[in-house]
């Protein structure tokens, strides 16, 4: 067997001419070889689709793995953004290297059983030794594609800052270990597997000038950049109180839009805001669950679509949603779009676009992810349309309004990693047995 023929399937591409229907796609050598009806096999390995839709890989843009082990958290539960920090502070201090491993390991397993082949995560605090590679062995370890964005928080309560002091960094040590992770972690090539880029936590835990230097050094790196931006209510009067302007004047002026930024949530973004990351290309990692959660708000984001502001999902922290199903939050996405909009606000084939393409896009690898087109990688989804949930469905590229939520197999760089519903190179139920282990720990440590 020398490659793979998914044979049978209602293929939905992504391409920019909307192809769909009954094909037969090649893979081989890590990428998609050939697209078309009735493909000989050719001593091809069969997957048989028949019944089943084909979808680009879902591609996630924002989370913070370190959360999965604090999923509802008592004390957290019904706060706003602010309370909930301050809640959750003390337990992720608690954290350990092997913490830190164990929950990329646990939020990427959960991420790909719901048909996500890459995702970004954004580890902002260091507990006890933590480094950014512990997160990137235990995401390895499930096979998804990772970028690991380099956290950091620098202004703790003592400075005005909303974090305890014990869980902030010195701005000098934030930027050298930057400077280190990308240097030993990031491949910048199309196959890769494993990126970095630089995401101070948010302009209410950091200096400006940790903000502009992160920028500078993304760019002279050639990494991207994230942060939170324009969560919720209190986050906009934060900046006005602080910086004397609204969050995306605070971002332009410190170098924070472009191409190669993104920012999460951006639910209280203004007109004048979403022309300004419309001209200048700033995507947005959109987190319906999370900020219908914290109760920050819906996202103007037909707006943004509309203007031209790049868009992808994210589900957030676990903490905050309390979940990484990303085919999930693809749907509310489309629900939350339709109660702000209207019902013709967001059809289902948008909100899956922006869920594979649109992200792959945000995080700067739409050239080769994020359609199934030949010469893309080899990142798909299969999705059982004869499960009971997508039973009387007359349209199964409405995935999102009626099918599945647990993907059938999917595929990342050619490499099977969920098959039949299970985990192929991880064993789910070891790692939700190690997360027992770790919350009890973390408890009683109360």
């Amino acid at each position: 067997m020398t490659h793979r023929l998914i044979r049978g399937g209602h293929v939905l591409c992504m391409d920019d001419t909307g192809t769909e229907g009954e094909l037969d796609v090649r893979l081989r050598g890590g990428v998609i070889d050939e697209i078309g009806p009735n493909l000989a096999p050719n001593d091809a390995d069969v997957v048989n689709a028949e019944g089943c839709l084909v979808t680009p890989g879902l591609v996630n843009t924002h989370h913070h793995m370190f959360q999965s082990l604090t999923r509802a958290v008592r004390a957290g539960q019904d706060a706003l953004l602010f309370g909930w920090l301050q809640a959750l502070y003390p337990i992720w201090g608690r954290m350990t290297p092997d913490d830190i491993r164990l929950s990329a390991q646990l939020a990427c397993a959960e991420l790909a059983l719901s048909g996500c082949s890459m995702s970004s995560d954004h580890l902002y605090l260091f507990p006890n030794g933590s480094r950014l590679e512990d997160s990137i062995e235990g995401a390895s370890e499930v096979g998804i594609r990772f970028l690991a964005t380099r956290g950091a928080m620098s202004i703790g309560e003592s400075k005005g800052g909303l974090p305890p002091d014990a869980l902030v960094e010195d701005e000098t040590a934030i930027l050298a270990d930057s400077a280190r992770v990308v240097g030993a972690f990031h491949d910048p090539s199309d196959a890769a597997m494993v990126q970095v880029g630089l995401a101070p936590c948010s302009p209410f835990s950091v200096s400006r000038e940790l903000m502009r230097d992160a920028a500078l050094l993304a760019r002279e790196k050639g990494v991207r950049l994230h942060t939170h931006l324009a969560e919720n209510e209190e986050d906009i009067a934060y900046s006005e109180a602080n910086f004397g302007c609204r969050p995306g004047q605070y971002a332009e002026e410190l170098g924070w839009v472009g191409e190669d930024v993104w920012h999460a949530h951006c639910v209280k973004l203004d007109a004048g805001e979403i022309d300004l990351f419309a001209h200048t290309k700033t995507g947005v990692a959109h987190c319906p669950c999370s900020n219908c959660r914290l109760g920050s708000g819906i996202a103007p984001v037909r707006a943004m679509r509309d203007a031209g502001v790049p868009v992808g999902l994210g589900v957030d922290g676990s903490a905050s949603n309390d979940a990484s199903n990303l085919l999930a939050e693809a749907r509310m996405a489309l629900l939350m779009a339709r109660v702000r909009d209207g019902a013709d606000a967001m059809p289902a084939r948008e909100a899956l676009r922006i869920a594979t393409r649109g992200g792959a896009e945000l995080l700067g690898r739409g050239s080769h992810l994020g359609q199934i087109r030949p010469g893309f990688r080899a990142d798909l989804a299969i999705w059982d349309m004869s499960t009971i949930e997508a039973a009387g469905n007359w349209d199964r590229a409405a995935l999102l309004l009626a099918g599945p939520t647990r993907v059938r197999d999917l595929f990342v760089e050619g490499r099977v990693v969920v098959k039949g519903g299970e985990l192929v190179l991880a064993d789910a139920r070891a790692i939700a047995a190690q997360a027992s282990q770790a919350i009890a720990r973390l408890m009683r440590a109360e």
